[in-house]
C-alpha cells in the first residue's frame, strides 16, 4: 500500500513508469481519483498491479482470490489478465470504497469476472473453504489488516494450487522494518510473518522491493 517503490528517487520512479508501464487511461484515472481520497496510501503503485497482472497471466490462473481490496486498482490488475471465463473472489469490509471499484470494474467490462463479497475477511475465507475444495485457486493477494496476516496466509495455502501463487503486500511496511523507532503493533506483525515465511518449507518465496514490498510464494 504504497503509491510507488521505495527507495527510488522522484526521477526515477518517473523513469521506470515511462519505459515500462503499460497502463490503460482507465486504470490512470482510477488511481488519481484514490489519490484525492482518504487513505490514498493504501492503494497498490501501478508498477505492482503491472507486476501481479504478469504473473496471472504468465501461470495461466483461471481462479483468483483478492483479501483487500479498496477502489479495486489492484483488482482491475487481475481481473484484467483473465481471460473472459476467469473468476475474481475479492475480501473487503468497506462498502463505499469498494463502490468506486465496482464503477471502474464495469467501465472496463471485466465486473462479470469479478465477485465482491463483504464482510470481515476470515470469515468470507471459512465460507469459501466449504464452497471450493482444498487447491481450488489458482492465484491469492492479500493485502488487509496486516496483524491478520499469518491467518490469511493460511486459509490461501489451503485454498491455492500447487503450484499457484500468494502474494503478500507491505513485505518492508513503509521502511519502518529496518527503524526500530518506528516499530508499532502492526510493523512487528510484519516482521513476525515474514521471518514465518522464510522459514516455511511449504513454499518457495522472493521477497521483492516493489512499491511497498511484495513476497511472492509459490505453494509447493
Amino acid at each position: 500500500m504504497t503509491r510507488r517503490s521505495l527507495g527510488l528517487t522522484e526521477g526515477l520512479h518517473e523513469y521506470l513508469c515511462e519505459v515500462s508501464l503499460r497502463e490503460p487511461p482507465l486504470f490512470a484515472r482510477l488511481r488519481a481519483e484514490t489519490g484525492k481520497m482518504p487513505r490514498a496510501q493504501m492503494q497498490i503503485a501501478p508498477e505492482e498491479g503491472q507486476l501481479m497482472s504478469f504473473l496471472v497471466e504468465l501461470i495461466g490462473a483461471r481462479l483468483c482470490l483478492e483479501i483487500g481490496t479498496f477502489t479495486g486498482y489492484s483488482a482491475l490488475c487481475v481481473a484484467s489478465a483473465l481471460p473472459p471465463e476467469g473468476r475474481l473472489i475479492c475480501c473487503d469490509i468497506n462498502a463505499e470504497t469498494t463502490a468506486v471499484a465496482q464503477r471502474y470494474w464495469r467501465e472496463a467490462e471485466v465486473a462479470d469476472r469479478i465477485e465482491l463479497r463483504l464482510g470481515p475477511a476470515l470469515a468470507t475465507l471459512g465460507a469459501l473453504e466449504e464452497e471450493y475444495p482444498p487447491g481450488s485457486f489458482d492465484f491469492a493477494f492479500i493485502d488487509a489488516d496486516k496483524e491478520n496476516d499469518d491467518a490469511y496466509y493460511e486459509a490461501a495455502l489451503r485454498l491455492v494450487r500447487r503450484g499457484g501463487l500468494i502474494l503478500i503486500d507491505n513485505a518492508l511496511r513503509y521502511g519502518g522494518l529496518a527503524i526500530p523507532e518506528r516499530e508499532n503493533y502492526q510493523t512487528l506483525a510484519v516482521d513476525r510473518f515474514n521471518r514465518k515465511l522464510r522459514d516455511d518449507p511449504r513454499i518457495a518465496l522472493s521477497v521483492l522491493p516493489v512499491a511497498d514490498g511484495l513476497s511472492l510464494a509459490r505453494k509447493r
